[in-house]
């Protein structure tokens, strides 16, 4: 196999685990909580369900196939950039974490019509393991850019 076959596949196992996970963790949290119910677990942090239809922290509410339609835009943007340089270092963890966390949140907002958000840390907006998973992403393609510089050799 090769190696830029071998980073699609790991790229894709990982996108695939954080949807599971952030679906599995959504699906809980819908069973066990009513909507605004807080539940301290441990020092600054506690669970809520709350429903979000707009994107990052409420913001653009009611835009739902506009952000349908930019979720699938700015997969497709990874998407690319994973397949100009699948060798860059660590590329396949920032590809997998960004389409993982997209589609976990893309799921919610065609299914529901907004994402579930569930995590309430200090006097932070609500969040979730998706929006977790593309922050992640995020910080780990500008590392890999920072520190690698130019394309990789094939």
């Amino acid at each position: 196999m090769s190696a830029a076959r071998a980073a699609w596949l790991r790229a894709g196992a990982l996108c695939l685990l954080v949807v599971a996970l952030d679906q599995a963790a959504k699906g809980a949290i819908e069973a066990h909580l009513v909507a605004g119910e807080h539940v301290h677990v441990l020092g600054p942090l506690d669970l809520t369900l709350a429903h979000n239809e707009g994107v990052a922290f409420g913001l653009a509410g009611g835009a739902g196939v506009a952000l349908v339609a930019l979720t699938l835009v700015a997969l497709g943007f990874v998407g690319l950039l994973f397949a100009r340089d699948p060798l860059r270092p660590w590329m396949w963890v920032a590809v997998g974490l960004l389409a993982g966390g997209a589609l976990g949140n893309l799921i919610d907002r065609v299914r529901a019509g907004a994402v579930t958000d569930f995590v309430d840390l200090l006097s932070w907006p609500p969040f979730n393991l998706a929006d977790v998973a593309i922050t992640l992403g995020v910080l780990v393609l500008a590392l890999t850019y920072i520190e690698a510089g130019g394309p990789t050799e094939r």
